[in-house]
């Protein structure tokens, strides 16, 4: 099953104490690089929402977004900082002697003062609290998936539309490719009898052995049977069943794509064989571009 590495999914899970949204982002990357954006009070649900996620995403760069709301009195905690709230009033008697101030250092005061008294979120249980946190983030991969493969069916259709039109391309080059050397040999033959004028005998057997010669050399035949191959691959790859990720496979094929396509075009020495080959090219390039994007 084709996967496209761009996708959006977003879930919500709330259990009465408290509401989780997860949303995850995800966008094309040669390996699977996932990055988590959470409160660091609940930093210890970071790898199981890791491990969640590589289950369904094997290749990608992957930004999870947390955020939990609707906390409930029994999760914050009311502390007294007394080194904080020391340090307040000895430097307000201080204040107070050296300039001859006036004023009572009171609770009210003094409890004014910042980070004397601080509301703590108060996390007791924290596989209570991750099993909330994983449940969103399910949602959150089951949406995300569920793009992912849409997209992925796009592509693939795309791709195997290309691949298909490639090898009607490798089909006319095909026939093309025997007029080569029969083409040469007539212009060779032309152009030896244009510079001696009829005065000389042309060596008929002279002639095969230079047009035998530029066969060989101009010879593509293995070079079409493997990009065309290639593209029968292509379409194995995109439509087989399964699990598992194909786009690095995909990756490498281009490449041997790009390759015959380039060994032809410079061996053909065929101006009409040379103008399908700019045109494979083309569709190659734009497969190469497609298949940046498939997991």
């Amino acid at each position: 099953m084709i996967r496209s590495m761009t996708g959006f999914g977003r879930g919500e899970y709330s259990d009465g104490k408290r509401n989780v949204i997860c949303e995850i982002r995800t966008v094309n990357h040669r390996y699977a690089d996932i990055s988590v954006k959470m409160p660091k009070r609940y930093s210890f649900a970071e790898e199981k929402i890791k491990a969640l996620i590589k289950e369904r995403v094997r290749r990608g760069k992957v930004e999870v977004s947390i955020i939990v709301e609707n906390l409930t009195e029994g999760d914050i905690t009311i502390r007294l900082n007394s080194p904080v709230a020391q340090q307040y009033i000895e430097n307000l008697k201080e204040l107070k002697e050296r300039y001859g101030l006036t004023g009572e250092i009171d609770l009210k005061l003094v409890s004014s003062m910042p980070d004397v008294l601080k509301a703590i979120p108060d996390v007791e249980d924290e596989e209570e609290v991750t099993a909330v946190i994983c449940e969103s983030v399910k949602a959150a991969v089951s949406r995300l998936d569920e793009m992912r493969t849409t997209e992925g069916a796009k592509l693939a259709e795309d791709l195997l539309m290309r691949g298909e039109l490639i090898r009607e391309i490798v089909k006319k080059i095909e026939k093309r490719a025997p007029l080569v050397a029969e083409e040469y040999r007539e212009k060779l033959e032309a152009r030896i009898r244009e510079l001696v004028e009829d005065k000389v005998d042309i060596p008929a057997d002279r002639i095969l052995v230079e047009a035998a010669v530029f066969a060989d050399k101009a010879n593509i035949t293995e070079e079409l049977v493997r990009l065309d191959s290639h593209m029968i691959q292509l379409k194995a790859f995109l439509t087989e069943s399964g699990e598992g990720t194909v786009g690095k496979k995909l990756d490498f094929l281009v490449q041997e794509m790009n390759r015959e396509a380039n060994t032809i075009g410079s061996k053909a020495n065929d101006l009409e064989i040379t103008s399908l080959m700019l045109e494979t090219k083309s569709e190659i390039e734009k497969i190469r571009e497609q298949v940046q994007n498939i997991e």
